[in-house]
């Protein structure tokens, strides 16, 4: 389904990494592991076509993301590390907007289902500007609920800032995703596993596993 090939991420006139070959099918979880700097943010972007690479090539289903473009941005959703959250929109209103940009309308009535999925149901018409970091991170996590149909999630550091409540949600989410024959792609920083069948992980300063 999403296959690395040879892959070369050069940041400045630094390589982060060369020669990353992996394939991830439908119902895989891959975890990036590696120290800080090692290249985790950049193979994400990469592996959502917001990145080119220095070498090599990201392909979905045996085709050049870069040739796909719209088309394979259609397919997946991604969370980056930013909660890109704009402070004088409420909670509903960003997410009403991440799913628009994801090419996904989506009825006032599942918005409030997602959140309160997320443990924020009753912030949704509050701006974002008085919440917290937990929520303005559950508020980016909620389109994940929106998000079932997509065959690829990649999520950067999906559990920053959360209690531990809601790290059990998010890892169910994620668990449920890839248990619908979906494949996910992420960084943490919190050592937790993920009840999935496969579970796949690639440290960037050390070898494959």
């Amino acid at each position: 389904m999403l296959e690395a090939i040879d892959l070369q991420c050069t940041r400045g006139e630094r390589t982060l990494f060369s020669g990353l070959d992996f394939r991830l099918r439908g119902g895989e979880l891959l975890r990036i592991a590696g120290a800080n700097g090692s290249g985790k943010t950049s193979l994400l972007r990469l592996l959502c076509g917001l990145l080119a690479p220095a070498g090599g090539s990201v392909r979905w289903h045996g085709e050049d993301i870069r040739r796909l473009r719209e088309e394979y941005w259609g397919r997946l959703v991604y969370i980056g590390h930013a909660n890109a959250i704009k402070d004088d929109l409420t909670a509903a209103e960003n997410l009403a907007i991440a799913c628009a940009l994801g090419g996904h309308r989506v009825a006032a009535g599942a918005l409030r289902s997602a959140l309160d999925q997320l443990g924020i149901g009753g912030s949704e018409h509050r701006p974002a500007r008085v919440l917290s970091q937990g929520q303005r991170r559950r508020v980016a996590l909620a389109r994940l609920a929106l998000s079932e149909h997509s065959p690829l999630w990649i999520l950067d550091e999906p559990f920053t800032a959360l209690d531990a409540r809601a790290v059990d949600i998010v890892q169910e989410m994620i668990a449920s995703h890839v248990a619908r024959g979906a494949a996910v792609v992420y960084t943490t920083h919190v050592e937790l596993e993920i009840a999935v069948a496969v579970a796949l992980r690639i440290d960037l300063g050390a070898a494959a596993v």
